[in-house]
């Protein structure tokens, strides 16, 4: 919106009426790539600290997370496994909503057995991964070209 769209008269309400137009034309596209590539970062710096020291990381998951049922070793050992490939998945926008799940299973986990005060963050992470998982990677992603390339479907499903 420019000081040429609307006249000096026009009325507050409309302006406001006329930013909010000009808002919802933000392409929905940019904000699937940003919530992709953002919760990506969070689960791959999470997975590279675990690799950093493999041995603090057993002794945080026999210790302090505590995650029922699993003994610590394996628990690690998932956990790093979706953090370092899923966020991959996520940013390329390959089986992105597929890559959502085991994601999506962590922040479950994390938020019910390790760290529910940090209810807030989880539910941001949750929203985040919902809505890719609903909403789909959007066409800046692999899963777009590749469907274009190998199906001949210039509209995928995003």
């Amino acid at each position: 919106m420019n000081a040429h769209t609307l006249p000096l008269t026009t009325s507050w309400r409309d302006r406001v009426a006329a930013l909010l137009a000009w808002l919802e034309r933000f392409p929905l596209a940019l904000l699937q790539l940003l919530f992709r590539v953002s919760i990506a970062a969070v689960f791959w710096n999470s997975g590279l600290t675990k690799l950093a020291s493999w041995q603090t990381t057993i002794v945080l998951f026999r210790d302090e997370y505590k995650v029922p049922v699993l003994p610590p070793e394996l628990a690690a050992t998932l956990a790093a496994s979706v953090e370092l490939t899923c966020p991959v998945l996520l940013v390329l926008g390959l089986a992105s909503r597929l890559a959502t799940l085991p994601m999506l299973g962590m922040t479950f986990v994390i938020e019910t057995f390790v760290y529910p005060e940090d209810w807030i963050e989880h539910l941001g992470w949750a929203a985040f991964l919902i809505f890719i998982l609903t909403r789909g990677p959007g066409p800046i992603a692999l899963d777009r070209l590749i469907a274009r390339w190998f199906l001949g479907r210039s509209n995928s499903p995003s």
